[in-house]
C-alpha cells in the first residue's frame, strides 16, 4: 500500500507576507496621491485569500478590503484618503493585511503598513535639503576649527572655504525673495525665507569664526 503524502500544516501567523510598499504617504495639496496603490504578491503553490484592517477606517477607503490570489499571481489593492484635514497632519495610522489558506479561516500571515498624511510634498523635499546643508556645512565648519597644524609659528587669517562660504551666503542673501515678482532675477535663483534664514545662521557661524581666528 502507497501512503498518501500529506502537505506540512502551516503554522498560524508564521507565513511571510509579501506586499509592496509597506509605507504610504499621501500629501494633502497634492490630489494624485490622495489614491494610493497596495500590490500583494503570492508566490506559493496555493491561493490564498486576504483580508485588509484598518486602525482608522473612518479616514480612508480600501476597494476590494477582501478577496483572493491565485498561486504565483499578485493583486493591486486600491486606498483613498477621504479626510485630508490639518489636524491629520502627522499621524502614523496603521494597514494590517491578513492571509489565509481559502479552505481555513486561521490568519497564516499578516503584514503592517503604515500610512501618513503631510502637508506639502515640496515643502517636506526644501526642509530635507536645507537640513542635509546645514548639517554640511556646519561640520565643515568645526572641522576648519578643530585643525590645526602641528609647526604653526605665525597666526594665519580665515580659510579660503570659509572666505567662499561667507561669499555664497552674502550672495544667497542679497537674492529675491520667491513671491518678489517686480525682480529682474530669474525666478529659479528667487530664494524662500527659510532658504535666507538658513545662510544667515551659516553666515553667523562664519564670522564668530573668524574673529576667533
Amino acid at each position: 500500500m502507497h501512503q498518501q503524502k500529506r502537505q506540512p500544516e502551516l503554522v498560524e501567523g508564521n507565513l511571510p507576507v509579501f506586499v509592496f510598499p509597506t509605507e504610504l504617504i499621501f500629501y494633502a495639496d497634492d490630489q494624485s496621491t490622495h489614491k494610493q496603490v497596495l500590490t500583494l504578491y503570492n508566490p506559493y503553490e496555493f491561493a490564498l485569500k486576504f483580508k485588509v484592517l484598518c486602525t482608522t477606517p473612518n479616514k480612508y477607503v480600501v476597494v476590494d478590503a477582501a478577496g483572493a490570489v491565485k498561486p504565483q499571481c499578485c493583486v493591486d489593492i486600491v486606498i483613498r484618503h477621504r479626510d485630508v484635514r490639518s489636524c491629520h497632519y502627522g499621524v502614523i495610522d496603521k494597514f494590517r493585511l491578513q492571509v489565509s489558506e481559502q479552505s481555513q479561516r486561521k490568519a497564516l500571515g499578516r503584514k503592517e503598513v503604515v500610512a501618513t498624511l503631510l502637508p506639502s510634498a515640496k515643502e517636506q523635499q526644501k526642509e530635507e535639503e536645507e537640513k542635509r546643508i546645514k548639517e554640511h556645512l556646519t561640520e565643515s565648519l568645526l572641522f576648519e576649527q578643530s585643525f590645526q597644524p602641528e609647526s604653526k609659528t605665525v597666526s594665519s587669517g580665515p580659510s579660503l572655504l570659509m572666505v567662499f562660504l561667507g561669499v555664497v551666503c552674502i550672495a544667497a542673501l542679497m537674492l529675491p525673495t520667491l513671491g518678489d515678482m517686480e525682480s529682474l532675477v530669474p525666478l529659479y535663483l528667487h530664494l524662500s525665507v527659510n532658504q535666507k534664514l538658513v545662510a544667515a545662521y551659516i553666515l553667523g557661524l562664519i564670522t564668530m569664526a573668524i574673529l576667533r581666528t
